[in-house]
């Protein structure tokens, strides 16, 4: 048993929402009474968490598994101990988002590859279909979540070998295009390089950690950024390249749309908070601006 005991405010589902990969994410279930249920591959082995907010500054956790002591010691990092929103001032359109989400932290899991892995496979497709991608491959190279979660379906992320020896017709299967594919095997071949990037962060600062990542062939700036938000914490990381993120940005603080040139200029006088302001937007329901054209389809990569 863990517990965190905030000296502010923290909402548990609020800084953990993002870490879940569409609403059937078999390593993330929320339930009717509040509980967060979260599986990792911690460097110690494979854990299952149960979190529950019991105040408005308190949140206790449950683990089971190898992982547990490594996955209850860092609580107070997954849940945004770390993060820092001194200085920050938001737009303001803002201001009232902010003043009534004092809870919302930037969470740091940790763990690279568990964020990295569903990153690529979001690249230049809806996010649906990579839901559904990650979901699929879950269920085949997965492991049984240790504890209650087991029986109850879900799941622990593939270690790096695993990833890396994925046959080609299992990544054809799951709607995963060549491309991608080999940039989960790539990655998978230097995790533990890249396991390394929280600690790079600390010692070396965010863009040590951001080039640590790009290394690997077919990870560039936006997938580099999905990951720093996730795994280490990152409020300045923003997801440049993104399909819908600057038009988005532009329409919520200059009434326009914008390219990732005019979106990284409306953002610049928040650093070191501009994905703070991202979630701000999301949370507030202004990151969405009127469409103009048809919806993208979704593409099926296993035809043909």
């Amino acid at each position: 048993m863990g517990r965190v005991v905030s000296d502010r405010p923290l909402d548990l589902h609020l800084t953990l929402d993002r870490l879940a990969r569409g609403p059937y994410d078999p390593t993330f279930r929320r339930t009717p009474t509040g509980d967060v249920w979260r599986t990792s591959r911690m460097a110690s082995g494979p854990v299952t968490c149960r979190l529950l907010q019991t105040g408005p500054r308190d949140v206790v956790g449950q683990a089971w598994g190898a992982g547990a002591d490594e996955a209850l010691d860092s609580l107070p990092g997954l849940l945004g101990e770390h993060d820092d929103a001194t200085g920050f001032a938001p737009p303001a359109l803002l201001r009232d988002a902010h003043r009534r989400t004092p809870g919302l932290r930037v969470p740091r899991t940790g763990r690279v590859m568990e964020a990295l892995v569903p990153a690529i496979l979001e690249q230049r497709v809806q996010a649906v279909a990579a839901w559904r991608s990650w979901a699929w491959l879950l269920r085949r190279h997965g492991e049984v979540a240790p504890g209650p979660a087991g029986p109850a379906g879900m799941l622990v992320v593939p270690d790096a070998a695993t990833w890396a020896s994925i046959p080609v017709w299992d990544w054809h299967r799951a709607g995963v295009d060549p491309g991608r594919a080999r940039t989960v095997t790539a990655a998978a071949r230097v995790a533990r390089r890249l396991e390394e990037c929280p600690a790079v962060l600390d010692t070396h600062g965010a863009a040590a950690a951001h080039a640590r990542l790009q290394v690997v062939p077919g990870v560039g700036v936006w997938t580099a950024a999905e990951v720093a938000q996730r795994a280490l914490g990152d409020a300045d990381a923003v997801s440049v390249g993104d399909f819908h993120l600057a038009k988005a940005v532009g329409w919520a603080l200059e009434g326009e749309r914008a390219d990732d040139e005019r979106m990284l200029e409306l953002l610049a006088p928040y650093a070191p908070h501009r994905y703070r302001v991202v979630r701000l937007l999301e949370v507030s329901g202004r990151a969405r601006p009127p469409r103009r054209g048809p919806r993208l389809s979704i593409q099926d990569h296993r035809a043909g």
